[in-house]
């Protein structure tokens, strides 16, 4: 008989910090996000501190007195990991950790591990490790506290590498290794993408966790893992797709986050390439997510990060059949109507109206919603790319209209 797997979760606490820049709703939004990484990467968390400030304490991120009280309820309820929401300097990390006496992590770092967890290929490996050395470089001082009594004096003097240079030189090494490693893969990936041939290229390109994968495998007939954590897909699948007899390729690439790691955008250029070269790109949104118009920003600043936001974009926003909106009394003069009372209806009404109707879809991809509109609006798009390059193949692909009555 098996035995049942009993997973372990990490008692954890995260911190953030209500600054001039980020107000106590925005910090929420974050520490909310920061709680299912922390799940996804084998965490649950306990207790969320925050502290108002006008900026971080240069030594220790929060306030003395902040930590202080962090010290003792980790002391009193077993608290194995402190996450703080923002990327900790080198310093900072080395002073809170003595302090606190436990595991410290912040977001990149999180972010850093699931990828870690996640990558599946040689290629995706090899990226994620270089991120993560990147990131370690500058922080191999705080791990090196077994060594503090090794001061100098009298033994201790003359030449000699000391144990922390030697570290650093090897991780120095390593990382010349793997983006040399990162250069053959990105020339083979390169070569993969032009024996594709002059065919329509359409990229799926979202949040994470908005149901990009899911989308694939309901157009593509794919079986790309599907999971609802943050970043389950981390290596790009390209599928050919046909849709009525019209076919391109599809590819479901990685989900962006808000303040995503240099690191990361830098050491997964080559899956970013895929969105790069793509003709087309289907902006995936999860539309009952509350905050799903900052996801939309932090993509749109990622694509201009990569140079690729002015391409030809559909919007499609995706979970509609679990949009719930708050109930809104008309007649109740001491509410005001904000965003979250607002009803499908109401959202086609705001700037989404000035997308135009071919550029907005609203679909569900696991109910399978309103899916011969998103195939009809697809082959459009992407039959007007293909005529452009071939003219002589308009009359192979019709009107979609056209193409379903020939059938």
């Amino acid at each position: 008989m098996l035995e049942k797997e009993v997973i372990d979760f990490e008692k954890s606490i995260v911190v953030g910090i209500v600054t001039q820049n980020q107000s106590e709703e925005k910090l929420n939004e974050y520490l909310d996000e920061l709680e299912f990484l922390t799940f996804t990467a084998g965490g649950t968390v306990v207790k969320r501190f925050s502290q108002k400030m006008d900026k971080p304490n240069p030594k220790t991120f929060v306030g003395t007195g902040k930590l202080e009280e962090i010290k003792y309820y980790i002391k009193d309820n077993n608290i194995t990991t402190v996450i703080f929401d923002d990327e900790l300097t080198p310093s900072q990390s080395k002073n809170i950790t003595k302090e606190l006496d436990c595991k410290v992590l912040d977001r990149t770092n999180l972010i850093l591990d699931i990828f870690a967890q996640r990558a599946e290929t040689s290629y995706a490996r090899t990226q994620v490790e270089l991120a993560q050395c990147q990131y370690l470089l500058p922080r191999l001082t705080g791990m090196w506290t077994h060594l503090e009594r090794q001061k100098g004096g009298i033994g201790m003097r003359g030449p000699g590498e000391t144990e922390i240079e030697t570290d650093r030189r090897i991780v120095r090494d390593r990382i010349s290794l793997l983006k040399d490693k990162i250069k053959v893969i990105d020339k083979q990936m390169a070569t993969q993408r032009s024996n594709r041939g002059a065919m329509v290229r359409v990229a799926l390109v979202g949040y994470t966790n908005v149901g990009k994968s899911t989308l694939m495998n309901a157009v593509g007939k794919s079986d790309v893992f599907v999971e609802n954590k943050l970043f389950a897909t981390l290596d790009t699948t390209v599928r050919k797709t046909v849709i009525k007899n019209l076919p391109f390729l599809l590819s479901d690439t990685v989900g962006f986050i808000r303040k995503l790691p240099t690191q990361l955008v830098e050491s997964f250029k080559s899956t970013l390439d895929e969105v790069r070269e793509a003709d087309l790109l289907l902006h995936v949104v999860d539309i009952s997510h509350p905050d799903f118009e900052d996801h939309i920003a932090s993509v749109n600043q990622i694509l201009q990060d990569i140079k690729s936001a002015d391409k030809p974009t559909i919007m499609v926003f995706n979970k509609i059949d679990a949009f719930k909106s708050v109930y809104f009394d008309e007649n109740d003069l001491s509410v005001e109507k904000t965003t979250k009372h607002y009803t499908l209806e109401d959202w086609k009404k705001t700037w989404m109206s000035k997308l135009g109707e071919s550029k907005t879809l609203f679909i569900s991809a696991t109910e399978k919603a309103n899916f011969e509109e998103f195939r009809e609006k697809v082959y459009e798009a992407v039959r007007e790319i293909h005529i452009t390059r071939f003219p002589y193949n308009k009359f192979l692909y019709p009107d979609y209209k056209d193409a379903v009555e020939n059938e």
